[in-house]
């Protein structure tokens, strides 16, 4: 590997030479413009705009544009002589536990190595030391003219820089979450579950780029006076259509994830689950019409009521069944006495007088 910055590491009053080399490579295939009528390449010149003239590299130099458009040279001894202590120096200010450093602040990586035997003592005192603290040691170095953010961590035996953004270079997240709210339902939660731990892990290093492999094979082939590759048929490519059922892709992404696994391809039915009980006297605010409600969240609370009515409407008539009875029955034994006393009291009638005999 070739080092394209030598310096060395300050850690405390420890001084350790080193020599840094990119750890990471670009694969991707790289196309030149050419002109579509006769293949000539296309390239570009640096041309000054006031005279028209091409400019050799050696006669370029930098300025910094103004609000108005003034150019204001700036040479390589200005720059030189500013006051940058990291100029030749990836200077430690702290060790932190890893997970502090947000993602979204990696850069670039680097590979440290020890620059001459006498480092070799001092670079594995540094390498062990971040072993056995679980921490990365956070530094500051500068690379093509800037002064910039480290963070150091121990990658098999050898320590590795990645290159951080600065705090306030990373953008807020403003306008990007959904603006609409948005209901998860527990079933479509638990089949997402579902897919993730079906899909399970993956050795990151059996990964590989399946376009660029595409692109080359494509390339071979013309080189080669072939048309190149077939086209894929339709439905191969990757999804970019729009989900219509939630529900319904989380089920067949399942099936289809144990099926590559070879595992029985049955989904469990979530909706067949259980619904848990809402509380009394509230109604649900969560469920639409249509929304896949189960049955027991939906019909359960109206047929209970349904047959409260009903007991309440039969009870209602057998009390006033029951209470015009009693009034019938009460009547009727009134009158009863009322006939009974009557006949008592009622004057008998007079004899008729017997005939003498002549």
């Amino acid at each position: 590997m070739r080092s394209i910055w030598n310096g060395a590491i300050s850690f405390g009053l420890v001084s350790i030479p080193i020599k840094l080399v990119n750890a990471t490579e670009s694969r991707s295939v790289s196309f030149r413009q050419i002109h579509v009528e006769d293949g000539g390449r296309i390239r570009y010149r640096k041309v000054c705009e006031l005279d028209g003239e091409e400019v050799a590299p050696a006669e370029i130099g930098k300025a910094y544009e103004d609000a108005d458009g003034t150019m204001i040279p700036i040479t390589d001894e200005d720059l030189a002589s500013l006051p940058l202590p990291t100029a030749k120096t990836i200077e430690i200010v702290a060790f932190v536990p890893a997970g502090d450093i947000d993602p979204l602040q990696m850069d670039a990586a680097y590979y440290l190595s020890a620059n001459g035997v006498p480092a070799a003592k001092p670079y594995t005192l540094l390498r062990e030391a971040l072993k056995r603290s679980d921490k990365v040691a956070v530094a500051k170095f500068a690379l093509r003219g800037r002064e910039r953010l480290g963070m150091l961590r121990v990658v098999d035996d050898v320590i590795a820089m990645h290159g951080l953004l600065w705090p306030d270079e990373i953008r807020a997240p403003e306008g990007v979450a959904p603006e609409s709210p948005v209901t998860v339902r527990d079933a479509e939660l638990d089949l997402a579950d579902a897919l993730m731990a079906t899909l399970g892990e993956v050795d990151i290093s059996s990964l590989h780029d399946d376009y660029r492999e595409a692109v080359e094979e494509m390339i071979a082939a013309k080189a080669a006076g072939g048309e190149g590759v077939a086209p894929p048929e339709p439905g191969e490519e990757g999804g970019g259509g729009q989900v219509i059922d939630l529900m319904a892709a989380l089920e067949k992404s399942v099936r289809e994830a144990k099926e590559a696994r070879g595992e029985p391809a049955e989904v469990t039915d979530i909706k067949s689950r259980p619904a848990k009980k809402a509380p009394e006297g509230k109604a649900s605010e969560e469920a639409a019409p249509d929304e896949e409600a189960t049955p027991t969240k939906r019909t359960a609370p109206a047929r209970k009521t349904t047959t409260a009515k009903k007991a309440t409407a039969k009870k209602a008539a057998s009390e006033k069944k029951a209470a015009t009875t009693a009034k019938k029955t009460a009547s009727e034994k009134t009158a009863t006495k009322k006939a009974a006393t009557a006949k008592k009291t009622a004057p008998k009638k007079a004899a008729a007088p017997k005939r003498k005999s002549a």
